[in-house]
């Protein structure tokens, strides 16, 4: 049992790097973008801690195979759960809300002949190359030759309010920092030439128009002067419609210099450039264009950003060069068999939406292009960065130049499939990474590589779990991993790439009828579609009751949550008391990473808290206690297995950690008393006095850290040796 075989050191250790590099423990994931994955090393060690023999750390690297064993997801969202339940041998039964959900886990598990996808999407890209390959090109400043672009840089322009004339918003004149090339790159604030200096603060003067030579860029706080009679003006300009953009710069590949070169290649764009562009657009306005949404941009809590900046339509989130590269690779799709090597390119093609848009941004560290999803929102920048949309390929070295090209979209999902095929786990010995086959496991239907039937069955819904019918007592376990109430707004976000496939493949696929991704019943806070902490109960009790009264008495619902607010367990305690489960542990794992964009500097947990719930079985006694102190306890006993896992914590993880012990008292106090026809406010009330009653989060805290010095906040991880995890205690029978 998962309360009994858990590991959490060793877990902890696989989980924490795992989210460092997940392509490289997961390549699965690669098949589309989707949002806060959890590990799969999580997941399967906690499939194997309930179902496998032997030590864990053990049958954790050898193949398994759980035949007989059906598990559901009632929120399978990217697959984590179903993908490794699947891979172990059970069947499985995944539903999701969300129609892209249903597709990208499809394609997850779907079988694909990897000789036949290779050679169509290699003929695929050499017939756009044939049409488009000319827009990418640039002439090497260096030796003259005509070299790929990877980058296009590009700043927001508006028309002045007085003199009616275009100026550039800039935020700063930085294009690249000395991280990654041997020194800084600043456009010059008057001609627009790129100058390397060695000292931004000491920048000196351009070397074409000998003009000081700034960092700081005239737009600040949404105001810009004007550069031409000086008025200042506010920004954005909705009424103006979807913002203009000016090509400023460029990065591109030499092959011919690179050899002998230090850093990268950076150029102003020169007259051919603009020109090319300038082709790129003629030509595409001459173009059948059917393939581009014209879907409006509906109202929403990370939509309305959008509305702000004058963009009303999906199909003006991009520029002219992006859409003709796009409707021609959708026409070379649609030309294609209706089979799974079509669906592959068709998804290929939905997930380099992300970086093909006027919404992406130029990392001046890293030097590279941060794609619309970086930070789990939109963010409109005022510089821009258009990415070589067939990708560069260095066949000498076998690896891709750059990011957010086909190349690196169809190379990236050959080795995930390849990696459904052909799995392994990574083993870490002495500072060394050693990745292990595991034959006889495959990601997939019940027919492996060798034509071996297997009894192993799929079913994918595509709707709410609400009203997904399931015969009473047919599930062995239920994992998932739900909605975090209103952390990210998945449907909105999705939507970016739903209106694009949905043009493309039809709406014959389950759930594509809609227009939309959104859906009333999606269970996650949203302000503009009024969905609060009772929709949230009301909805997740459904999906657990549901999901109860399917299972066999005494099997496991396990989910992973964290949340910054006490408030967001709320409604998940109630849905498990009105299911009538009792949670039977709560386990600390890393679920996030902490050099995450919107982690890593921040007060955020990376510490998701596994609750296990079961209708019947028993307890740990220890961990049933009724005091702040004892609770702190608890705490300090996670955080110590959490450390010898090399789990860097903060004072945000203690937090989500005395979370869940809260509420997993709260819901083992109120068992007895519970009655499920209460109202959802009598609910919420109802847990947050008893969890007030247990302790306080401030009392807590104090007394932990009175014991252990914590950091306020995340910082990048750093992995730590191994220790040996303690023991087992008495039990309670409930």
């Amino acid at each position: 049992m998962i309360e009994k075989r858990f590991d959490i050191p060793f877990l902890a250790n696989l989980a924490l790097r795992e989210k460092q590099i997940q392509q490289n423990y997961r390549p699965v994931i690669a098949v589309h973008k989707w949002f806060a994955r959890r590990p799969g090393t999580l997941f399967r060690g906690l499939l194997l801690s309930e179902y496998g023999s032997g030590e864990l750390q053990d049958s954790f690297y050898q193949a398994n195979a759980l035949n007989g064993i059906t598990v559901a997801d009632p929120f399978m969202g990217g697959g984590t759960p179903i993908i490794e339940a699947n891979r172990l041998g059970c069947d499985v039964i995944g539903c999701d809300i969300n129609p892209m959900s249903y597709w990208i886990v499809e394609r997850e598990l779907a079988s694909l002949n990897m000789e036949e996808y290779q050679s169509v999407s290699d003929s695929f890209l050499t017939e756009l190359k044939k049409k488009i390959e000319s827009f990418y090109m640039t002439t090497c400043t260096i030796c003259g030759n005509e070299a790929p672009v990877k980058y296009f840089l590009w700043v927001k322009t508006q028309a002045c309010k007085v003199c009616g004339e275009s100026f550039d918003l800039f935020p700063g004149y930085l294009i690249a920092a000395n991280n990654r090339h041997p020194s800084y790159v600043l456009v010059c604030s008057q001609c627009g030439q790129l100058n390397e200096v060695d000292d931004q603060s000491e920048a000196g003067d351009c070397a074409q128009c000998h003009e000081p030579l700034k960092v700081q860029g005239p737009a600040k706080g949404n105001k810009c002067a004007c550069s031409h009679c000086g008025s200042n003006n506010q920004y954005p300009q909705p009424s103006q419609g979807p913002p203009k953009h000016r090509m400023v710069a460029i990065e591109y590949y030499c092959p011919h210099c690179k050899p002998n070169h230090q850093g990268r290649f950076f150029k102003k764009p020169d007259v051919t450039d603009q020109l090319r562009y300038e082709q790129a657009a003629a030509i595409f306005l001459k173009t059948k264009n059917s393939y581009i949404p014209d879907d409006i941009i509906p109202p929403g809590d990370e939509t309305t950003r959008l509305h702000r900046w004058g963009y009303n339509r999906y199909g003006e989130l991009f520029n002219h060069r992006q859409l003709l590269g796009l409707v021609l690779s959708c026409d070379l799709i649609t030309s294609l068999p209706d089979d799974e090597v079509k669906n592959a390119l068709a998804t290929n093609l939905s997930d380099l939406l992300r970086y093909q848009n006027m919404l992406c941004r130029y990392d001046t560290r890293a030097l590279k292009s941060l794609d619309i999803f970086s930070i789990h929102g939109f963010p409109v920048g005022l510089m821009q960065c258009e990415s070589n949309l067939l990708g560069i390929a260095d066949e000498k070295r076998g690896v891709n130049v750059g990011s957010g090209g086909w190349t690196n979209i169809i190379d990236k999902y050959r080795r995930a499939k390849d990696y459904c095929q052909h799995p392994f786990e990574i083993y870490h010995a002495k500072g060394k990474k050693i990745r292990v086959p595991i034959p006889g496991e495959w990601i997939g239907p019940g027919k492996d590589n060798r034509d071996q039937q297997r009894d192993r069955t799929i079913q994918l819904h595509c709707g709410s779990s609400t009203e997904l019918s399931l015969p009473p007592n047919s599930l062995d376990a239920v994992f998932t991993d739900p909605p975090y109430f209103g952390n990210v707004q998945y449907a909105e976000l999705m939507d970016f790439c739903y209106v694009w496939l949905r043009q493309l493949m039809g709406i014959d696929i389950p759930g594509f009828q809609r227009p939309t991704t959104r859906d009333i019943d999606e269970l996650t806070g949203n302000t503009t579609m009024d969905r609060g902490a009772e929709h949230f109960l009301c909805g997740m009790s459904k999906v657990f009751c549901n999901m109860a009264q399917a299972l066999k008495p005494g099997s496991p619902l396990v989910f992973t949550y964290h949340h910054n607010d006490i408030g967001a367990y709320y409604p998940i305690a109630a849905a498990i008391l009105d299911a009538g489960l009792v949670c039977t542990a709560s386990i600390p794992c890393p679920g996030e990473m902490g050099g995450s964009i919107h982690i890593n500097g921040t007060g955020s947990s990376i510490t998701d808290t596994v609750f296990v719930c079961r209708s019947t079985g028993v307890v740990s006694r220890r961990t049933i206690v009724d005091s702040a102190e004892a609770i702190a306890e608890l705490v300090l006993q996670d955080l110590k297995s959490l450390k010898a896992g090399g789990v860097k914590y903060s004072q945000g993880d203690i937090r989500c950690i005395t979370y869940g012990h809260l509420i997993r008292l709260s819901i083992w106090l109120l068992r007895s008393e519970w009655n499920a026809n209460w109202d959802a406010m009598t609910k919420i009330d109802r847990i947050a006095a008893q969890a007030r009653r247990l302790g306080e989060w401030a009392t807590i805290k104090d007394y932990v850290l009175s014991v252990a010095a914590v950091p306020e906040k995340q910082s990048w991880i750093t992995l730590e040796p191994e220790l040996t995890y303690e023991g087992e205690c008495h039990e309670i029978a409930f």
